[in-house]
């Protein structure tokens, strides 16, 4: 199985050099004609955008423009893997992608929604950013996002990266606790899949924990402050994701423009389930429904 079945349309495959020099390598799935929108994504902790060709095109098809970077030190991007120095550098990261789209967008169909989608892991940036950066957003996805997980450190594992962080020591491998694909997915394929991909990140530094850490922070307390509509899916049967404080989360955002969407009998990647035709079919009305909603920006 590859991560391009039941698909259409194949993407782009382009470099970006980010404000550091580091270059960040993304896919891009167009549209036919001039795109109804436009989304930018951010990946898991351990997948990349590859794992997400069956939405991306299918996203396209219905006319919408997918920009999907790989997070530096992931995916196709092999320079410091997983490793990123501080949280801002990967909001640096994607502001720059988000404000390449949107130029791109302001000369051609200035009237289109730049959307930033965060996924699993993905969604705690894509809320720090939606925060932090509400003039590169129009509108927030967030697909079983990773705010509050299930999988934790232990209490010694939390008071060794404490102690690693006080004493500056940000280069220590460890290993990312999804060794188990059937947390991410039910079906065999998929798990084989998984099992079998040479651009999963099974490994971060402690820089990268203490970053997450960060980053994670900034999401939960800015976020009060999103102006933009706000999109939220669940997968029922999530063995990552802590659904009942996500939910408690979502609901007292004082954001009257959310809408939450869920899949009782879904495990925690919806690409990867049977009823991914409706998951993908959901989240492209929620984005056809921004075309009636003015922009924030």
């Amino acid at each position: 199985m590859s991560s391009s079945d039941d698909s259409h349309r194949s993407p782009e495959y382009n470099v970006w050099t980010a404000s550091d020099g580091y270059p960040l390598h993304y896919r891009r799935w167009r549209p036919d004609g001039p795109p109804r929108g436009y989304v930018v994504a951010v990946h898991g902790i351990q997948s990349h955008s590859g794992w997400y060709d069956f939405s991306s095109s299918r996203l396209a098809e219905a006319g919408y423009d997918v920009t999907f970077p790989d997070r530096r030190g992931s995916g196709q991007n092999g320079r410091d893997r997983g490793h990123v120095v501080h949280w801002e550098r990967w909001l640096n990261d994607l502001s720059q992608f988000l404000g390449f789209v949107s130029f791109e967008r302001d000369r051609t169909t200035s009237d289109a929604p730049v959307v930033l989608m965060g996924i699993s892991w993905g969604g705690k940036l894509a809320t720090a950013a939606a925060a932090c950066r509400p003039d590169l957003v129009d509108a927030l996805a967030l697909l079983y996002p990773g705010l509050f997980a299930q999988v934790k450190p232990t209490f010694l594992q939390s008071c060794l990266l404490r102690l690693a962080r006080k004493l500056g020591a940000n280069r220590k491998s460890v290993p990312v606790p999804l060794d188990d694909p059937e947390m991410f997915t039910n079906e065999t394929g998929w798990q084989q899949f998984i099992r079998d991909d040479p651009l999963a990140l099974h490994h971060v530094t402690t820089g990268f924990l203490f970053a997450n850490a960060d980053v994670q922070q900034v999401a939960i307390r800015e976020a009060p402050q999103i102006a933009c509509p706000i999109l939220l899916m669940l997968a029922g049967r999530d063995r990552i994701v802590d659904n009942d404080a996500t939910q408690q989360f979502f609901d007292a955002l004082p954001n009257p423009s959310k809408t939450r969407v869920d899949f009782p009998n879904a495990r925690h990647t919806l690409e990867f389930e049977p009823d991914r035709e409706d998951f993908v079919r959901r989240l492209i009305d929620w984005l056809d429904e921004l075309e009636q909603t003015p922009r924030t920006n």
